[in-house]
Parts: C-alpha cells; sequence; structure tokens
C-alpha cells in the first residue's frame, strides 16, 4: 500500500471531478515514483566494483551504467521496478564465465541513478541509446516492470537474438488497473492518466496502446527480423 494512499485517494478523485488534465498529472506523478530505493547488498559489492562505470544523461539526470567483460557478445539486463541492475549479480558472473560482456543499468529512481520517477520512456530510450553503443544483443534478460520496457524498446528497432523474461509484466494496462484498485481509485483518473501518458509522454506516436503490450508485432522492417528474437518466460 502507497503510504499516502487515503490521501492520495480522496485528492485524486476529487480533482478528477473538476480538473482531469491536472487529475492525470498528479496521478501519473505518484504512479512513476518508486516506494523507496534498493541498496547494493553486501554479496553483490565485489562485482559492482569490477565494472566500468558509465553515464547517461537522460532529461537532466545522470543515469549510471555498468558492463563487464571485452565487449563481444553484449547481453543487457534490465531489473524491474524499485530494484537496480546488482540484482543480476548472479546472472552477471555466470555470463562473464560464458564469454558473454554484461551490460546494465540503474533506472532514474534507482540503484545509484539520480532522480525520483522512471517510467517507460525513459527505459526505452536508455535501452535504444545501449544498443546505439554496443550492438545488437546476444540476449536481453529482463525482470518484471524491466520486461514490459525491454518489449517497447524491441518493437522501436532494438535488436536481440534471445530474450529471457522472469516475471515479466506483459500489459501497461495491467500496471494501471493495479494502481487504481491498489489506492481505491475512481474509473476516471485512469482515464485521466491515460490522457497524460498520450498528451506528455508519447506525443503523437500512432498506436501507443497497442504498442505498450509484449504481445504487439510491429511490421517487419527487413525479411529476416520474424527471427531475431526468441522469449522465454
Amino acid at each position: 500500500m502507497h503510504p499516502l494512499a487515503p490521501l492520495l485517494r480522496t485528492v485524486l478523485n476529487t480533482t478528477s471531478r473538476i480538473a482531469p488534465r491536472l487529475s492525470g498529472r498528479l496521478a501519473f506523478a505518484a504512479f512513476v515514483r518508486p516506494l523507496g530505493r534498493s541498496r547494493v547488498r553486501p554479496a553483490e559489492r565485489a562485482l559492482l566494483d569490477r565494472a566500468r562505470l558509465g553515464a547517461l544523461p537522460v532529461r537532466g539526470r545522470n543515469v549510471v551504467t555498468y558492463t563487464w567483460g571485452d565487449g563481444a557478445r553484449p547481453v543487457l539486463l534490465v531489473h524491474g521496478w524499485s530494484s537496480r541492475s546488482s540484482r543480476f549479480s548472479a546472472f552477471i558472473t555466470a555470463l562473464c564465465d560464458q564469454g558473454y560482456s554484461p551490460v546494465t543499468f540503474d533506472a532514474p529512481g534507482h540503484g545509484d541513478s539520480e532522480g525520483r520517477a522512471s517510467n517507460l520512456r525513459d527505459y526505452r530510450e536508455i535501452i535504444g541509446r545501449l544498443h546505439a553503443e554496443h550492438g545488437d544483443f546476444e540476449a536481453v534478460v529482463a525482470h518484471s516492470f524491466g520486461v514490459l520496457a525491454s518489449f517497447v524498446a524491441l518493437h522501436d528497432g532494438v535488436v536481440a537474438h534471445r530474450f529471457v523474461g522472469i516475471g515479466g509484466v506483459a500489459e501497461f494496462d495491467h500496471l494501471l488497473d493495479a494502481f487504481r484498485t491498489r489506492l481505491g481509485l475512481h474509473e476516471r483518473v485512469e482515464r485521466d492518466i491515460r490522457g497524460h501518458v498520450e498528451r506528455v509522454l508519447f506525443p503523437g506516436e500512432p498506436a501507443i496502446w497497442e504498442r505498450l503490450t509484449a504481445t504487439y508485432r510491429p511490421a517487419c522492417p527487413r525479411p529476416s527480423c520474424s527471427s531475431t528474437t526468441r522469449t522465454t518466460t
């Protein structure tokens, strides 16, 4: 339960009746803010100390990136909500042992990155920029919210030869429904959030709600694209 649930419920349900756009903006601000910031566990510290650190500026916040290996056979790891990249330490160690080059990041508002909030647009941009830097990924390994975010990036042209989703969220609609139910919000508040997402997060992008699902299949840009990604859950 959100610590401010009773107050949020009253404010958002009331505001939605008289100012839907303000309601959408306020509700979205609560929706995209993680509840707490995960800390590095003692068992994860040695692995992080061996990483090559990088920084990506994303909408005024520095996002910390981590890489291991010699750059060959890159594998991207994408953490979930209220988590951090160091939670993949066992995967990273195993990938290094097999000659892969793990690549990961702490999303805004998570881990050691700056900011207080994050969203699908941030994840999509970060994944896209890491793809541009490291090239096509041998695989993407993602957890929870990171699964949906990774699929959104793959829909937009990021290439991975394999995909592994762990405890994944398949649809953005599910996240909105869960948020509304958890706080006891009126259905119109969810409509207000959707309006905010369309106007502010993805303005002018067609079929955005169809694209924010793991099952969306965009038109194939090249003859071989149907075989570039294999999904394992």
